[in-house]
């Protein structure tokens, strides 16, 4: 199982890279990252929140490891359609125990591919289209304290500050590596997986 990182965690802000080929490490991710999204109660769950620089993301709506049928990998997503305004509290894994309004649409038309790589277009609405949004965001360096209205913003300043000071704090102590080296590990990852000649699912 990986472990979610916390902000103001580079791989937070780094934009993932879209896939070229489906292998078995990506198949070995997802397994981890499905894993770890219902270790933490999350409803989706995107790789980079977990320091995987690709354009992947978990999701179950319900939260429940149980229904299976609800839980799937979607590979490059992109919304292509957005109607309507909803506002509402969201949270992030990546923020724990933050929660503050966030005006997102209200239904959402996204294009991915599924693990076989087929090609697949999921219609979204709600709590679901939210959290597609989220993740979505997420895939493009995008955390959700920068999609806050100015009071959301300044109701959570308090604990954003105290999510980096907590970081660093573990940098200085030697838990977390410094930016520089998470970075270079980030594009070395990368450099992996889209490597020339990978085969099994390419599209």
């Amino acid at each position: 199982m990986k472990k979610v990182v916390c902000y103001p965690h580079p791989a937070l802000v780094h934009p993932t890279k879209a896939l070229t080929s489906i292998d078995k490490k990506i198949h070995l991710h997802v397994g981890e990252m499905i894993e770890t999204m219902y270790d933490a109660k999350g409803l989706g769950l995107a790789a980079n929140q977990v320091a995987l620089p690709f354009q992947i993301l978990v999701m179950n709506i319900t939260g429940d490891p149980n229904q299976k049928d609800q839980e799937h990998v979607f590979i490059n997503p992109v919304i292509v359609e957005k109607k309507g305004v909803q506002e509402g509290d969201e949270g992030c894994l990546s923020f724990p125990d933050l929660f503050q309004k966030v005006r997102r649409a209200k239904t959402v038309k996204v294009q991915a591919y599924n693990l076989q790589g087929e090609p697949v277009e999921v219609m979204a609405n709600d709590l679901a289209a939210r959290c597609w949004q989220h993740e979505l965001d997420h895939l493009n360096g995008i955390v959700f304290i920068s999609k806050m209205g100015p009071l959301a913003r300044l109701a959570a300043r308090g604990a954003v500050k105290d999510f980096e000071r907590k970081f660093r704090e573990a940098q200085k102590r030697g838990e977390i590596p410094p930016d520089t080296e998470i970075e270079k590990v980030l594009k070395a990852l990368e450099g992996e997986v889209n490597e020339p000649g990978a085969k099994n699912g390419a599209y």
